[in-house]
């Protein structure tokens, strides 16, 4: 796949129209951590053969359907106050139709539908993150027309996924496949509700795996991992989240994505593997975000014309062209000019199979790398680091340690030991998220900065912070560190 393809690849998920009204997320507790509820993680994959003949699909669409679910989700726009009048108001779409400062304007909700993937028997289910982005309200609409408000847990938009939950018992789900043992021509089934029509079954072989630069990623924060699968089983807008499975009702991959020039099915749809889904979906459950592994290396793929250049002595696998900052890798004893040919007996003829491998692991866990170093074959075990170049795993901000505090619109989360050591600081919380139109985006206080003090009293816990807004009388005294490194107090 070419990087001219990226341009006409198109995320499956459509609006599908516009309702009045103002919606808001439901709590449905707390839960972020495993049950003892039977799930995909604890059910092993089966070695059954197949029944039926070859090419017979009926099997797989009657274990899989009731287990995929259709997902309509409301998304709220911004309001915004027009304090003042600008002659560049109207030229960046501020500006007051009315010819009113001080007016306020507000657009509609608007309305999409996605599906997803029941992946436990209490209610866990795996989509796409684009699916419920800046939802204010997720819909779940069970196989048995059974309809529940859903909870995201938390999301990952490097590999586009996300985990919602729905509060239900004894619901049937999927067990994971392998999509290490997929094979080029194999038959598969994708699962979904195209066009809002639900329960929909289409069925076609993989046709490429480890297909890279399908999507554009327009926020700099975002670190791509693209590792498709590709299939030509017919995928369109509303797939997007539900299953693609092989003959034996396994989930191997969920829908993600189609190529496409007009934005409906050209002949070619791609999946995130199952390999990726397990590790990302568990990581979001049990920690709020995904705990990544970094081998701390600048990758390029091996071919002739670098072979040639760089005089390697072998024409494929993936080349070490340099290192980040506390670089694990480089701690293990890899060099510039080393070509990466296996990591833990897998073969990594291609960046986007490093990349996958890698992403399975946490930090603090070890990998066999295997290189050739001028002819000659090496192995180092490197124990990967996380983004901050050590071992910890870092919670998320959806995780338990972590909380919202409405009266200043913002999402805090526990400061990591490192980050207390780049802020100097003993003690705070971390501003994860500024909420639209909350108290911090009016004073301009950014995502990453630490607050250290609420009306002079030492915060340990986002629940500190939290209660201590709560329990305010009058004005709130805040302190603490920007992301830039300066002090600040405000007094709101």
């Amino acid at each position: 796949m070419n990087n001219q393809l990226k341009s006409y690849a198109i995320i499956a998920l459509m609006s599908s129209g516009v309702t009045l009204g103002a919606y808001s997320l439901f709590n449905l507790g707390n839960s972020s951590g495993f049950s003892d509820a039977p799930s995909a993680f604890t059910t092993s994959v089966s070695n059954q053969n197949v029944p039926g003949n070859p090419g017979e699909f009926t099997y797989a669409a009657e274990k899989t359907t009731p287990a995929v679910v259709h997902i309509k989700t409301k998304m709220e726009t911004r309001q915004r106050q027009q304090q003042f009048s600008s002659p560049f108001d109207d030229f960046f779409g501020f500006g007051d139709p009315f010819g009113g400062g001080g007016r306020r304007q507000q657009q509609q909700p608007q309305e999409a539908s996605g599906s997803g993937v029941i992946i436990s028997a209490d209610g866990y289910i795996v989509t796409n993150n684009h699916v419920v982005a800046e939802a204010s309200e997720v819909t779940v609409i069970l196989n048995d027309k059974r309809e529940y408000k859903a909870k995201v847990i938390s999301t990952d938009p490097s590999s586009d996924l996300a985990v919602i939950q729905i509060k239900e018992t004894n619901l049937p789900f999927l067990t994971f496949g392998d999509s290490d043992a997929l094979r080029v021509g194999e038959w598969v089934l994708a699962v979904g509700n195209p066009f809002n029509l639900e329960s929909t079954v289409t069925a076609g072989i993989v046709s490429a795996k480890g297909r890279q630069n399908i999507i554009d990623r327009d926020s700099p924060d975002v670190n791509p991992l693209e590792s498709f699968i590709q299939t030509d089983a017919a995928v369109n807008p509303g797939n997007s989240g539900g299953a693609l499975v092989n003959l034996k009702g396994e989930l191997i991959g969920i829908n993600t994505a189609i190529y496409s020039r007009t934005g409906q099915f050209a002949g070619y749809s791609f999946a995130v593997p199952v390999s990726i889904v397990k590790k990302v979906s568990g990581d979001l459950i049990k920690y709020g975000n995904v705990q990544r592994g970094f081998l701390g290396v600048q990758i390029s793929e091996v071919n002739a014309k670098l072979a040639d250049e760089k005089d390697l002595k072998t024409s494929a696998g993936v080349y070490v062209g340099g290192f980040s900052e506390n670089s694990a890798a480089k701690d293990a004893g890899i060099k510039i000019n080393d070509v990466i040919v296996k990591i833990d007996g897998v073969e990594t003829k291609s960046s986007a199979k490093l990349m996958e491998i890698v992403s399975r692991k946490r930090p603090g866990e070890a990998i066999q790398v295997t290189v050739n170093r001028d002819g000659a074959t090496k192995e180092f075990k490197v124990t990967l680091k996380n983004k901050d170049g050590n071992t910890e795993i870092v919670k998320g901000d959806n995780s338990p340690e972590s909380a919202k505090s409405e009266f200043l619109g913002a999402k805090f989360a526990s400061l990591t030991p490192a980050e207390m050591k780049k802020f100097g600081v003993s003690s705070g919380v971390k501003i994860a998220e500024v909420l639209p139109d909350g108290r911090l985006e009016m004073y301009g206080l950014a995502k990453g900065s630490v607050i250290t003090k609420i009306n002079d009293k030492v915060i340990n816990s986002p629940k500190e912070a939290v209660e201590a807004l709560e329990s305010r009388k009058g004005r709130i005294k805040l302190e603490g560190v920007d992301v830039d490194g300066s002090r600040f107090i405000y007094v709101l």
